[in-house]
């Protein structure tokens, strides 16, 4: 078979343009080299769904950050991802900085920011009481919002796939050979992965830290992607309501400065730092990264402190330059390139997608609409939002609701076993689906028994149950039963 469209790259990004073209009557596929979806990139982001400020007017950043603000709302309905609109404030600490809060706001609304206003100590000290006495203003920007970065990646994929696109995962892809057709003049490619080889008219570069090699398999070089490391610290949740908006300070020239970041979960989040780097795999954390970070954080909220950290992690931004790179690349026709997809990415997924539709015709692919597309997903159950009296009728009419397994997140055997049936096949797919293993306990109570609800659904032996693949097994030799 011959695809219309092979995506390379199951992020956010990837999910989200393979959603879109599925409303077509298109043959599609994804090719994830990962052994799960959104396990590169999209795994280590904040979630924030940012409204638009902090880019400049006349970057495709800004513009389409605003788009997506406003398209992921109706997105998170349709797919039954929890997205919540928290608002942002972007904090000054001395006067002289009010003429910068003014610019940032002033740019803002030239990209069609709604609602923007600058704020002062009277405002910030009864809606922020954490915040440091020594903040003078903020500039508040209302429409920013949180959401799980994974489960909206899984959901949107999921979606796709009941519209008909195929996912290839474990399917590094090693060649790419642009042919042409002898039967016109479109482009065609073959893409080497380790099952074999795969044929399709179009291609969409959407490999995150990895796009600038892929982009090179045709022949096109002339950028680089550049990791950028930011390392985050995950808080007990217990300090859920430290803050009760996103909180920025004024950001420098490479980053939106340390946050203190609100999360869909619950658990606050403090960080990034930004440095970039060479290699493509550092996701250490460092005692250095940790004292930035706090002392970053403490400027803002100066009562969070090393003991309410549960979690240490990384992530790597690919970085291309200043902004993101969205192109039909003309001297390999059919292939079209999106590459340097940082912050604000995830909130500009669903505009990005809709560009590439756009590039796509603009190219010569025919976009025929399909009679019915299936727009809608059932809501994922989570018992850690669930009230009660919902839970206990969950309950009643199937028993393995009230088999908690992980009892830091409060998730049932019943979550666990339904995420392993929607694709889960590693303990950080099954973390990612459903927080199982995110608590302050890491796991310590429940990973032996997620490993063996993963081996019974599987049929694996629980030495094949990995982390994140291959090279991450947990259990190295079963014991012998005499």
């Amino acid at each position: 078979m011959i695809y219309d469209i092979i995506i390379i790259g199951a992020g956010v990004v990837g999910t989200s343009i393979a959603r879109e073209l599925a409303r077509y009557q298109l043959k599609i596929a994804i090719v994830e080299k990962e052994e799960e979806l959104a396990f590169g990139v999209s795994k280590s982001n904040s979630g924030i769904i940012h409204p638009g400020t902090q880019n400049s007017p006349e970057s495709l950043k800004g513009k389409l950050c605003v788009k997506g603000n406003k398209l992921i709302r109706k997105i998170a309905r349709e797919l039954g991802v929890d997205f919540k609109q928290v608002g942002e404030l972007i904090v000054a600490f001395n006067e002289n900085d009010l003429a910068r809060l003014e610019e940032l706001k002033e740019e803002g609304k030239k990209l069609g920011v709604p609602r923007l206003k600058i704020v002062g100590k009277k405002w910030l000290r009864e809606r922020e009481p954490n915040l440091s006495k020594n903040a003078v203003a903020a500039l508040y920007a209302p429409t920013a919002g949180i959401v799980s970065p994974y489960r909206l990646a899984y959901d949107m994929a999921e979606n796709a796939m009941q519209n008909g696109v195929k996912i290839y995962t474990n399917s590094k892809v090693s060649e790419i050979h642009p042919i042409k057709s002898k039967e016109n003049s479109t482009a065609h490619f073959e893409i080497e992965i380790p099952s074999g080889t795969l044929k399709s008219r179009y291609v969409v570069n959407a490999a995150g830290l990895f796009a600038d090699e892929i982009a090179r398999m045709v022949g096109i070089d002339d950028f680089k992607i550049t990791p950028r490391k930011g390392e985050e610290f995950i808080l007990d949740k217990k300090r859920e309501h430290i803050a009760n908006h996103l909180l920025f300070p004024l950001p420098s020239k490479t980053s939106k400065g340390i946050l203190v970041i609100k999360t869909a979960d619950g658990n606050p989040m403090i960080g990034p730092t930004a440095q970039d780097g060479d290699d493509k795999k550092d996701l250490s954390t460092s005692d250095q990264g940790l004292k930035k970070v706090l002392e970053g954080v403490n400027r803002m909220i100066p009562s969070i402190n090393e003991n309410d950290i549960i979690a240490y992690f990384a992530g790597l931004r690919p970085v291309a330059g200043d902004d993101f790179i969205i192109r039909h690349e003309n001297k390999v026709p059919g292939f079209i390139n999106v590459a340097g997809i940082q912050s604000p990415g995830l909130t500009a997924a669903p505009a990005i997608a809709l560009m590439v539709c756009d590039i796509l015709k603009s190219a010569g692919l025919k976009l025929k609409k399909r009679k019915v597309f299936h727009s809608h997903r059932k809501k994922t159950v989570h018992l850690f939002e669930t009230s009660l009296r919902k839970t206990k009728k969950l309950i009643e009419k199937d028993p393995a609701y009230g088999d908690i397994v992980c009892r830091c997140e409060m998730v049932s055997r019943k979550e666990i076993e339904d995420a392993i049936a929607r694709g889960a096949t590693t303990l950080d797919g099954i973390k990612f689906r459903t927080r199982a293993q995110a608590g302050r306990c890491h796991g310590g109570f429940c990973t032996t028994r997620i490993m063996k609800i993963l081996s019974e659904s599987l049929k694996k032996s629980p030495t094949k149950i990995t982390k994140n693949g291959s090279g991450s097994e947990i259990v190295t030799k079963e014991r012998d039963n005499d």
